[in-house]
């Protein structure tokens, strides 16, 4: 018989996702600034061999290898890799600004999917946050839909997946170690990585692209990414298993700023007035997220 599920610690959930998006957000500044042009499929496959075999010493010296609840971490892991490959597969058919729109109604179907999960009403003030967040979201990105078809489902279908793994994370993946979710999810995406490599060769395609050549240059981007996508891959695992997923969710919002940041940093982009407007829009619904004070040990 199971333990009843710890209690949940909010605050090293938030430090956890802040870490994450952090790490995921860089990720993301490095490949535009080093100008990346790996296929899809390469990209997987590369950057999470480099990552497995950290992960399993990660494992085994630092946390509890246990398959007991592997197929709970493979679905988790299918979701996830499914949903990076819907979200990439969107960038090149919109605009950037309007992917980001869509993908961001990840927190929304969170609040929905643990409500329905657990069978409770989420709180008046968490759909607040979450509602705010997201309107902070469009203040900063902007989103223009002209142009953009069937095309911009993509980017819906990947916060829907996101969602259901996170909700899946802190439903039936509390007590697995952060370090073997993260290894599993690699794991995955370099099997995913191999498969869609098998009908790779097409030239211009994004995610089928030809095997990219791989100087000294290319694999140092490639091992920074893989350091942060193992940042990123523990750190959302253990914010999911240690925080309410309202909660988490609303610091998810997160990621645009660091995002914002990174493109300060790496390219001189800066947001415009209303743009820091929407930036105070997300703080302020990430600090409502926050549980009340007598809720915290709960």
């Amino acid at each position: 018989m199971r333990s009843p599920a710890p209690a949940y610690q909010s605050q090293i959930a938030v430090l956890a996702i802040i870490t994450s998006v952090a790490a995921l957000s860089l990720g993301d500044a490095v490949i535009k600034a080093k100008g990346l042009s790996l296929p899809l499929w390469q990209m997987f496959l590369l950057r999470s061999s480099m990552v497995v075999p950290v992960l399993w010493w990660l494992a085994r010296r630092y946390g509890r290898i246990s398959w007991g609840n592997i197929g709970w971490a493979l679905l988790r892991s299918a979701l996830l890799f499914v949903m990076w490959l819907s979200y990439y597969s969107a960038l090149p058919l919109m605009p950037l600004s309007f992917a980001a729109a869509a993908y961001y109604t990840g927190p929304l179907f969170i609040v929905a999917l643990a409500a329905a999960v657990g069978r409770t009403w989420p709180s008046i003030r968490a759909i607040i946050a979450i509602a705010a967040g997201f309107a902070g979201v469009l203040f900063v990105i902007q989103p223009d839909a002209s142009g953009v078809a069937l095309g911009a489902l993509l980017p819906v279908a990947a916060a829907c997946l996101y969602a259901c793994a996170m909700v899946l994370t802190s439903a039936k993946c509390r007590h697995d170690d952060p370090f073997v979710l993260a290894l599993v999810l690699n794991a995955t995406f370099v099997l995913g990585g191999a498969g869609l490599g098998l009908f790779s060769g097409q030239d211009g395609s994004f995610v089928f692209g030809p095997w990219q050549t791989v100087d000294l240059g290319v694999l140092a981007t490639v091992a920074a990414l893989a350091i942060l996508i193992c940042i990123g891959s523990v750190g959302a695992a253990i914010a999911y298993q240690k925080g309410p997923p309202n909660t988490v969710a609303a610091f998810d919002y997160s990621y645009l700023l660091f995002s914002l940041i990174w493109g300060g940093l790496f390219f001189a982009e800066w947001p415009d007035v209303v743009g820091l407007f929407g930036i105070a829009i997300i703080a302020a619904a990430g600090f409502l997220a926050l549980p009340a004070k007598r809720d915290r040990q709960e």
